[in-house]
């Protein structure tokens, strides 16, 4: 592969760690994971999760630790998603084929990874149980989900159970600072501040953030992230409800018809912004409850089917008429 087609290839892969010591926020699980190493009793195991956390980033560093950089080449692992093949045919063909060949090097086992088994049908989770019975001797299973519970018990005791925490946001800036010098990019605090909020604590989304803001410039910056992910600021939102609350009703209404109309934005997005920002706003706690319950019945309503501006408007009148009566 050439240096052109390695730059273009999405973030994720390309900054996917390569060991176990560059997982990061999942201190326990590396941990365990490295004492398996060293005794190489490998058992089955069940990484359990959200997404984005590193759960498929730390099976592939677990394969290369264990069988070298060549894992993958030498037969030694096979990467399965579940979400693809979610039926009973796919754990009769491709997983006990590859699980019942032995290996001809020095290891006397392989690793096959079930990417999303979550979403296996529950015929297809029997049907893999007797798999992991039959095979393993020749082949160890490392399970990823996002719900272990929707995993069948039988599976879930045959397996070393592995529980990934959300990143923290300090471990999500780092890992993006990091990137970021790489490609030459040049992000404000804001900016990482605001793509971890969006993100979660899921790195693949954050990854994924900061390269479409790549695309557009090389200076990214907190509006930046706004226009990519096609959200309101905390700032217009915030003029919204402070325009309300001084009496200047119509120009509420007529930025909430600009941002509908003109930039597009989504009504539930705007519900969800107006969400985030309504606890900062200067109003006692029972006045902020009332709004609140509120919000979610013209959050209903929109949902149902009702108009969105007239919904809005009439949330934006009930936030009026609180400071007048303040």
């Amino acid at each position: 592969m050439s240096l052109k087609e390695v730059s273009m290839l999405p973030w994720v892969e390309k900054y996917r760690p390569k060991t176990l010591d560059e997982i990061v926020n999942q201190e326990e699980v590396v941990s365990s994971l490295k004492n398996i190493l060293q005794t190489k009793a490998v058992p089955h195991m069940l990484f359990a999760g959200p997404p984005g956390v590193g759960k498929t980033a730390t099976a592939h560093a677990f394969a290369r630790d264990l069988f070298g950089p060549n894992y993958i080449e030498d037969g030694y692992f096979l990467e399965i998603n579940a979400s693809d093949e979610r039926g009973i045919q796919t754990i009769r063909e491709k997983v006990k084929m590859f699980a019942r060949q032995i290996p001809m090097g020095e290891y006397s086992f392989k690793i096959l990874f079930l990417d999303e088994s979550d979403q296996l049908t529950d015929d297809a989770q029997h049907a893999f149980r007797r798999v992991m019975e039959q095979f393993s001797v020749t082949c160890r299973f490392i399970l990823a989900a996002n719900y272990s519970n929707r995993i069948i018990e039988p599976i879930q005791s045959r397996c070393a159970v592995f529980r990934f925490k959300p990143l923290s946001k300090i471990h999500v800036i780092q890992y993006l600072k990091r990137i970021a010098d790489n490609e030459g990019l040049e992000v404000d605090d804001q900016a990482y501040e605001v793509i971890y909020d969006f993100s979660e604590g899921d790195m693949r989304k954050a990854i994924n953030i900061l390269q479409a803001c790549a695309s557009i410039s090389k200076k990214i910056e907190e509006k930046t992230v706004y226009e990519v992910m096609g959200y309101v600021s905390r700032g217009e939102v915030r003029r919204i409800l402070e325009l309300a609350l001084s009496g200047k009703f119509t120009d509420a209404r007529d930025e909430v018809r600009r941002l509908l109309y003109i930039q597009g934005i989504m009504p539930s997005d705007l519900i969800s912004a107006i969400y985030r920002e309504l606890f900062y706003i200067d109003l006692d706690e029972d006045d902020k409850l009332e709004l609140l319950d509120l919000l979610g019945e013209v959050d209903y309503r929109i949902s149902e089917g009702a108009t969105p501006e007239v919904q809005l408007m009439a949330f934006l009148a009930r936030l009026a008429a609180k400071r007048k009566r303040a």
